[in-house]
């Protein structure tokens, strides 16, 4: 079933919700594996997260006017490279600012990137998925007109 494309509003909520969530999990885990202090870490979060949440609106939006145009449907290999082209796009952006960020190399910061990456790339699949179905089902419709 082919959905109508997503507003603004719904792709706010759907790209805070995937950041809210990310930062949950990341920012007390990236804090034990780097070694650096709470405050550090959740604001070079927060920053990546701020950067991530743009690039994932534009994205997305690009991605579902592709979408229109060729008409193709989401199997798993256009799940899977969806994700793979986003990811790509957010390390472009992401390497320097953490290099920076932490006074570490840019090699270091790519290290980084691939535990974040191993991390992101299941989540990003299964997160979307899931948003999929929900809205599929007709239950984020339901929930927003009732609020």
């Amino acid at each position: 079933m082919m959905l109508p494309n997503k507003n603004l509003v719904e792709r706010i909520l759907h790209a805070v919700c995937f950041e809210a969530l990310a930062l949950l999990i990341c920012v007390p885990a990236l804090t034990l594996l780097m070694d650096q202090p709470p405050l550090t870490m959740g604001l070079l979060t927060l920053a990546i997260s701020l950067t991530a949440t743009l690039w994932n609106m534009t994205y997305n939006t690009l991605f579902d006017r592709l979408q229109k145009r060729l008409g193709f449907k989401r199997t798993l290999w256009v799940r899977v490279w969806h994700t793979l082209g986003f990811e790509a796009g957010l390390m472009a952006v992401v390497l320097p600012m953490a290099a920076w960020w932490l006074s570490i190399t840019l090699l270091e910061a790519f290290a980084m990137e691939v535990g974040l990456l191993l991390f992101f790339l299941p989540y990003a699949y299964v997160y979307n998925l899931v948003y999929d179905r929900l809205r599929e089902a007709g239950w984020l419709r339901r929930r927003r007109m009732a609020a």
